[in-house]
């Protein structure tokens, strides 16, 4: 044993070894060991007094990793005894350790075991580490005292289940050691040990509440902290708590914005502590902005022009502008860092708190001699534009007249600082931004593009038409097409010249990218420039072969397929299959493309455009596109969890993103190569859509990755894209069979459902949604439209497409989701009596209410669906849920649960025909007490109810009949937002009048009904209102027609203006009669002209088209 022991000593000097090779072979032989082994051996080597410190502090933390990941696989199998005194030797290390950095490392390592000791109950298994705890923090060493803290720090929730009884004594422990006279480093470990225990009860209130009385003597800490600048682990703390516990330290909220404004105003501070003090307050403002706007009022004004001003320390250097390379800037950088602080204030403080900041300092920099204070002010104004959007908006004019200004500044930064604040407004207020300053922007933007002397800022220049064109309203964009393309054409010939001479591409790039955004938003007007660029972009993808070259052949690949798609299949065919050969030339002769080529996502995206374009021509091509496309959407990123002394390595990768899962362990991924794989999933979705059943060969192998997906939880556009297919994977494989179509919708449906019951996004959440009542649309159309052969899939597919136990599934997660909703509005009731509430955070309340709202929007589809597919058979299952819909009636709840449960029981009503009476107490009286609601939205659900009633119900319902005569007559009923609601209320009389009419007076309600046609708005309801006009017509109906047929004209010219207005489509059945009955008015010539010539141009025009059958 000894002998084994000193073989360990010598192995833990090896991991020590600066020799890779020689390091990497003794890393294998340890980890070859048993783990009882490891344990014996490492806890050794901490008892022994003569290894190094380098030794022991690496036996401390391989001690900390194995009790970390293995400890389950060893100590439950040692006998009682050998567990007794593993713990005893494990505290014994920590007592005995001489070596502050060495005893660190050995309280990490006991803390990890204690942690272990706690089991799934809260029942701590080791009650002398907790005696221990007390003792060393009640001893009259500072070491002791500190090794406690650190220990409570590094596992808070070790009192487990019996914290409650303890909460005063760990209180009292805390707050003693804040104010220990005889050791700093006991109180530094004090303050760490209070946040740890705070952000593990972040969600407890009742436990923050108990411990704000130690917030005093914590901020006398790390105001000593400040003072020292040895360690800057207590303001991490304070972010940490003002991230995830800001209202616990509200009561010294003054205190520590004092704390943090003198830091950052402190230039002499080094520039670490500065991001980090103002990293507490950016951090307040996005986790409790009201709370900041109040109690922090006098401090934001004074913070502003302290950010603007670091904004302004950035370095003059002379080739900056002639640079080839862009290297972004270093994130740590004042200027960086000043610039995201303001963004982010500017969003979470809200545009009311610091647009009238920005007002008032911004100009006297504009106006400042030294470039840098305009760099930083146009940058500034960049910044923002999505925080203070209302607020910018109104302004904008003046606002432009600075930017546009600088478009000429002498200094090159300042112009790409006004090229780059043009390029951001033009995203964030479009298209207004596009409206009103087109005129100006674009010229002035072409100006800037002519600066060859500075090709930074001339691509910026170009960037920045590239944000403007993308939101530009084409009719205003194509007044300008010849003179961009002028600029465009002149400098890509220009600079194509300059990559053959000089190697320079970075202009070269970014005008492709231009022509390409330019072409997109100007479609077909684009077809004038097609001969002229095609060959130049072509020659580009066929050359540009090398490594440093294959940005720029996988932007000129994305700018042929834009054009392609602008131009449309016609123009772009004679060059699609060249095209095509070029792009799957890069597969077929390269072999695959490595993980990271910039040209793979072009190729993937050019690949869909150019499946729009084609068609069903681009299923040949599908065998040689599925591979890299399924490659790149079945990327797995790379994953690692890491503890707190791997990450001092990699913090600062930004390839990588950290989430701290608390205590030791930080999960991490990496990020690169996401976006890429939301691109391919879009893309599958895409040939999906377009090519139906001929990509069904595909469909069945796309499912089996989409389906997992739907919990891909690192990316929202994976599983967007996920839940976003399955509708359309579901059609393409209709053509396969009833069997088939079964085993795939069996696979989909759990999955489907287990997403919606676990996906945290709401965003996310409302796609899953649909696509559940997309699905289930989907196979009823399938059902619907099927041959006789296929009367099995009707049957399985229709009405029993869910087993009982699926059916139990859905209706429990839509359960849970309408007492979520119930529950959120209350929560939001409660924010309303916070006491930082402000209108600021009401219009954040009122955001979330919209959210919520929408999916119970979702809800109704899914609901919609089901009626759908059941029918009245689904009544027993509705009956479970019934009750929610009930209570979004009561008059008490907002209007949007009005509307969304009116349509739910338009639906039973519809869908369940005569049966629904059985909801009938539930639902009539709301039907009638809303049509007089203030909101059209109800309105418009509840008259849609009696017109379904009519239709379906099985008996009439005429009370509602005066309402709905009030609802059309009303002076205002044809105002944008009012007519939704009158022509569902014709619609609703229409099909009284023709189905239900027993209990009306017809003969005195035709006239009326008659005066309030056309309708045009819904399109959906159109066809009721005209199929019963046909109906009248052509039963010669007297009040409609008229003595000797004299209301003709009026007919004739009420059918031209739905025509006219596109109120119905002209293939639809309804349509048909009404050109039909045109058509036997054609045949009296002398009439018909009669009738026409009272038309307007626009009516005679629809006529026309309709007659003609070019419409």
């Amino acid at each position: 044993m000894a002998a084994n022991q000193e073989q360990f000593h010598l192995l833990l000097n090896t991991l020590l070894s600066t020799d890779n090779t020689i390091r990497s072979g003794a890393e294998d032989t340890y980890n070859n060991l048993p783990v009882g082994s490891k344990v014996t051996y490492l806890l050794a080597a901490l008892h022994n007094a003569t290894m190094s410190e380098e030794a022991k502090q690496m036996a401390a933390v391989l001690l900390r990793r194995v009790f970390s990941s293995e400890f389950l696989e060893f100590y439950p199998k040692l006998p009682p005894d050998d567990q007794k005194v593993l713990k005893e030797q494990v505290l014994l290390a920590v007592q005995q350790e001489q070596s502050e950095s060495i005893r660190k490392k050995v309280c990490d390592m006991a803390a990890e075991v204690a942690r272990n000791l706690i089991d799934d109950d809260g029942n701590n298994q080791w009650p002398e580490f907790l005696n221990f705890l007390f003792q060393c923090s009640n001893s009259p060493l500072p070491q002791m005292k500190e090794s406690a803290l650190r220990m409570f720090t590094s596992v808070p929730g070790v009192f487990g289940n019996q914290q409650a009884n303890y909460l005063d004594i760990i209180k009292q422990m805390i707050q003693k050691a804040l104010v220990d006279t005889t050791s700093y480093e006991v109180r530094f470990q004090a303050v760490r040990a209070v946040s740890a225990f705070i952000l593990l009860h972040e969600k407890e209130i009742p436990i923050q509440k108990h411990f704000h009385d130690v917030l005093p003597g914590f901020m006398q800490v790390v105001l000593e902290s400040v003072e020292k600048q040895d360690d800057d682990a207590l303001l991490k703390c304070l972010i940490d708590l003002s991230e995830t516990t800001p209202k616990f330290l509200r009561m010294q909220l003054d205190a520590i914005l004092e704390l943090c404004m003198k830091i950052v105003s402190n230039e002499d501070m080094p520039d670490s502590w500065r991001h980090l003090a103002l990293e507490v307050i950016v951090t307040m403002s996005e986790t409790a902005p009201a709370m900041l706007r109040k109690v922090g009022a006098k401090y934001i004004p004074l913070l502003v022009p302290i950010i603007l001003k670091m904004m302004t320390d950035i370095e003059d250097e002379p080739d900056w502008s002639i640079s080839d390379e862009i290297v972004d800037e270093d994130n740590d950088s004042n200027t960086v860092v000043a610039e995201s602080a303001l963004d982010r204030l500017a969003c979470g403080l809200g545009g009311k708190t610091i647009m009238p900041l920005i007002e008032q300092n911004i100009p006297s920099m504009l106006a400042n001699t030294d470039w840098k204070y305009r760099h930083a002010a146009l940058m500034a104004l960049s910044a923002v534009g999505e925080g203070c959007h209302k607020q910018m908006e109104t302004s904008l004019p003046q606002i432009m007249n600075g930017v546009l200004n600088f478009l000429g500044d002498p200094h090159p930064r300042v112009r790409y600082a006004s090229c780059n604040a043009i390029g951001q407004m033009s995203t964030d207020f479009a298209p207004v931004f596009e409206k009103k300053f087109h005129d100006r922007v674009v010229p002035g933007l072409l100006m800037v593009l002519d600066d060859n002397d500075n090709p930074r800022v001339q691509a910026h220049a170009g960037a920045a038409l590239v944000n403007f064109s993308e939101d530009c309203p084409k009719n205003i964009l194509t007044t300008y097409l010849d003179a961009i393309m002028g600029k465009l054409e002149s400098i890509l010939t220009a600079k194509f010249k300059e990559l053959v001479e000089k190697g320079t591409k970075l202009v070269l790039e970014q005008v492709v990218t231009t022509i390409a955004s330019v072409a997109d938003t100007s479609e077909e007007q684009f077809v004038a420039y097609y001969d002229r660029l095609m060959p130049c972009l072509k020659y580009i993808i066929s050359n540009a072969n090398t490594e440093d070259l294959k940005m720029l052949r996988g932007k000129a690949i994305e700018c042929v397929s834009l054009i392609g798609l602008a131009v449309g299949a016609e123009k772009f065919m004679r060059d699609a299959s060249e095209v095509m050969d070029m792009l799957l030339k890069t597969q077929t002769e390269g072999g695959d493309l490595p993980d990271d080529d910039p040209q793979t996502s072009y190729l993937i995206s050019a690949w869909a455009r150019i499946c729009k374009i084609l068609g069903k021509q681009f299923e040949q091509y599908l065998p040689l596109v599925m591979g890299p496309v399924m490659k790149a959407a079945s990327m797995k990123p790379e994953v690692a969890l890491l503890d707190n002394d791997d990450m001092q390595g990699v913090e600062g990768d930004l390839d990588w993103q950290f989430v701290s899962l608390g205590e030791q362990q930080n999960f991490g991924i990496k990020t690169s190569g996401l976006e890429d794989k939301a691109s391919a999933c879009e893309m599958l979705v895409c040939y999906a859509r377009e090519l139906k059943d001929g990509f069904a060969d595909y469909a069945e192998t796309v499912v089996k990755l989409m389906v997992p997906m739907l919990k891909f939880y690192f990316h929202d556009g994976v599983r967007t894209a996920a839940a976003e297919s399955l509708p359309y994977l579901l059609d393409c494989g209709k053509i396969k069979g009833p069997e088939y179509l079964q085993g795939m919708w069996n696979y989909i449906y759990p999955e489907l459902l287990k997403a919606i019951d676990t996906e945290p996004e709401n965003e996310v959440l409302a796609e899953h949604m649909y696509s559940l009542a997309k699905l289930s649309n989907t196979l009823v159309v399938l059902s619907s439209t099927a041959e006789d052969g296929e009367i099995e899939c009707i049957e399985t597919l229709g009405n029993g497409c869910l087993t009982e136990a699926a059916m139990a599934e859905l209706l429990k997660i839509l359960n849970k989701l309408m007492l979520e909703h119930f529950n959120k509005a209350v929560a939001r009731q409660e924010k309303r009596k916070d006491e930082d509430y402000d209108e600021v955070v009401e219009e954040q309340l009122a955001n979330e209410d919209d959210e919520d709202v929408y999916i119970l929007s979702k809800i109704a589809d899914i609901i919609h669906s089901l009626f759908l597919s059941y029918k009245s058979d689904f009544f027993p299952y509705f009956d479970q849920i019934v009750n929610h819909f009930v209570k979004c009636l009561s008059p008490e709840m907002p209007w949007s649960d009005h509307q969304w449960a009116l349509c739910i029981f338009d639906d039973v009503i519809e869908y369940g025909g005569p049966n629904c009476v059985k909801y009938q107490q539930h639902f009539l009286g709301p039907l009638l007490s809303y049509l007089s609601d203030e909101k059209a939205e109800v309105r418009q659900a509840a008259v849609y109810g009696w017109g379904a009633l009519a239709q379906f119900g099985g008996e009439s319902f005429a009370e509602a009949v005066p309402r709905l005569v009030k609802i059309i007559t009303d002076p205002e009923s044809r105002t944008i937002e009012n007519i939704n609601p009158t022509e569902n209320a014709i619609s609703a009389i229409t099909k009284i009048l023709k189905y239900n009419s027993s209990r009306l007076n017809v003969q005195e309600l035709l006239p009326h009904w008659l005066s309030w046609l056309p309708v045009w708005e819904d399109m959906d309801e159109a066809p009721h209102v005209y199929g019963y006009l046909c109906d009248l017509i052509e039963a010669n109906h007297p009040l409609v027609l008229g003595n000797n047929h004299e209301n003709l004209p009026k007919l004739i010219a009420i059918i031209a203006e739905a025509f006219a207005r596109d109120a119905i489509n002209v293939d639809h059945t309804e349509a048909k009669r009404m050109i039909s009955l045109i058509r036997q008015v054609q045949g009296n010539e002398n009439m018909f002209q009669a009738c026409i010539g009272q038309l307007s141009v626009e009516q005679q025009q629809a006529l026309h088209e309709v007659l003609s059958g070019t419409n």
